[in-house]
Parts: C-alpha cells; structure tokens; sequence
C-alpha cells in the first residue's frame, strides 16, 4: 500500500484556499495518485498532429497558413485567455450572456477540454499549487519530456479525488453542458467549412495544425511558467511558484505573466506592469468602450493573501530554490 505523506495542518493552511471550489478536508489528496496513458486523450492530440505534420507538409500554401495563424490567435485570445480563463474560470470580469457563451464556445475550439472539465482541471491544479505538497503531474515537477508525455497524453488518477463544487452558474447550464459532451466534435463543423473552402490543405492548417499548437503550445508554456522565468511575488509555503515568461507574451496574448497570475488569480489583468504586454486586457478595455464588458477585477480588488509576499528585486532563477517541494511520482 503506497504510504502517504503528512498531511497539512487545515489551521495552517491560507484562508484563501477556502475561496476556491476545491474544499480544505481533501488537503492530502493531491499528493497522491498514479499517471496513467489515457488512449483517448493520446490518441486526440497525437492524432492531431501526425495529420498537421504530414497533411500540413503535403498541403502547404500561403491561404493554408494565413487561416492557421488567423484562426489561431483568434481562438487563443478570444478562446483561451478570455473566454475559458478570465471569464469562466476566474469571473475576473462582467460582460453580456451571449458574449460569454461565444468566448467560451472559442474557448473549447482550442482543443483542449470542454468547458466543465477544464475548469475542473484548472481548480485542482490551482489549489494542489498552492499546498506544501502536492503531486509532480499537477505542478509540472519532472523533466521536460516526461512532463510533456505526462500532460498530453495521460491522466493524474489520483487515489481519492478531492471534492471540486461547482457553482449551478456554470455546472447546470444547458450550453456548457453540450459543449463538454461534444467538445471533440465541436471541430467537425469547422473542418466541413473549410473543406468546402480551400479542400484539405485548409482543415489540415485551420483545424489540425491549429489544435496541435493550441495544446502543445499550452502544456509548454506551462511547462516553463512553473520552473524557469521572472518573479516578483513569492507565494510563501507553496508547492510550485509561478513564473513570468516575458518574451512571450503576444503568442500567448498575456498568459505568460504566470507569477503575477499566482499573485492575483482573480485579477482580470495579468500584465501587471511597465512592458508587460497583455493582448487580452487591451482587448477588453475594447469592450469596455464598446459597453460589452465591465466590473473588471483588479489586485486592488482582491481580498489581502498574508502567504503572498512582494519580492524587493525580481529574480529569474529556477524554482529549485524554493523551501517547499512537491511529493508524488
């Protein structure tokens, strides 16, 4: 039988974890668990790049790549960051139903979840990050290949899941509950739309090449946002801290200010200063002006977090330094 770690303290743990949907009795659950290959989830994302490599190759042209970069940044900003993180996942900002439906829907067009599940997949990670200890497959803690097979092609089946609520906002709508039943499918009306187009060098390009940047592009920069780049908050006891990956951030329209994302989770801004660029905050003070969006979540919003300490200069060192280290394997 596997023997556990010490569980934390509940007393001891940040009064901020009780504002997630994750509940504090479940602590020393996410330490422990079994990586297993998922022939689903591999065989969707290795599927989709074996035909992006050798349709895309067979199939190149310039309107070929102009709908993949076209396509893809719209479904990583509007999609992503907007729709499925800001929106859904931190309600870091207010905007108009059908407006919220349409980010989402984008949202799901980047190939990685439906909306539930990666919301659900959001939350455990974001609460096991925050613990002393929690499984290397939820804070991305092994080498850089075993960490990329680990993230695209299998699941974290953990012992005994902790219990994730979900507010009846999200978890009953009837929207949200058709795309997480067909979020794979949601792609089959794109790639007939883009057949009828331009043949098959256009669903290769906008639809298959497209997918396998979204995904691999994710797990990558999630990759790097937890063991290399900048920090200028430290959030004291926790597994993993965030990292800010500066020279990214039009490719991934903001998402790369992880440390000031693991500062402020809720805010609806992540580049939080001088030469920060944050594709997703310019466009919402778009919407702002155009009356589609507003109560915006700042940091001066948030509630005070005493774990979360500013740093007097910031350090781009790797995470090895930090006291506390992840169990699992």
């Amino acid at each position: 039988m596997e023997q556990r770690p010490p569980e934390p303290s509940s007393s001891a743990l940040p009064a901020s974890l009780g504002r997630l949907r994750v509940r504090h009795r479940d602590v020393g659950d996410v330490c422990n668990g079994v990586v297993r290959f998922s022939p689903l989830k591999g065989a969707w994302f290795l599927g989709m790049a074996a035909a992006a490599l050798v349709g895309g190759a067979l199939t190149v042209s310039v309107g070929a790549l102009a709908l993949f970069l076209v396509s893809t940044a719209i479904v990583l900003l509007f999609g992503h960051s907007l729709g499925s993180h800001r929106k859904l996942v931190h309600d870091s900002f207010q905007c108009p139903r059908w407006l919220e439906y349409l980010l989402v829907y984008l949202g799901v067009q980047v190939g990685l979840a439906g909306p539930i599940g990666l919301l659900r997949q959001h939350e455990l990670r974001d609460y096991a990050q925050r613990l002393p200890l929690c499984h290397d497959y939820l804070r991305h803690g092994r080498s850089f290949w075993i960490d990329a097979w680990w993230q695209l092609a299998c699941n974290l089946e953990l012992l005994r899941a902790p219990v994730l609520v979900l507010e009846a906002r999200v978890a009953d709508d009837r929207f949200y509950q058709f795309l997480e039943r067909t979020w794979m499918a949601q792609q089959i009306p794109w790639a007939l739309l883009f057949y009828s187009w331009g043949g098959w060098g256009f669903v290769f390009w906008g639809v298959c090449a497209r997918v396998t940047a979204g995904v691999f592009g994710h797990w990558l920069i999630g990759y790097f946002a937890h063991n290399h780049g900048d920090m200028r908050h430290v959030v004291d006891d926790a597994a993993v801290q965030g990292r800010n990956i500066r020279w990214t951030s039009l490719l991934t329209m903001g998402e790369c200010w992880h440390n000031n994302h693991h500062a402020f989770p809720g805010s609806a801004r992540l580049g939080l200063h001088a030469g920060e660029w944050d594709p997703g905050w310019w466009v919402l003070r778009g919407f702002e002006h155009l009356g589609l969006a507003w109560n915006f979540r700042l940091p001066e919003h948030l509630p005070p977090r005493p774990e979360l300490r500013a740093l007097e200069k910031p350090t781009g060192r790797s995470c090895s330094w930090c006291p506390a280290r992840a169990a699992g394997g």
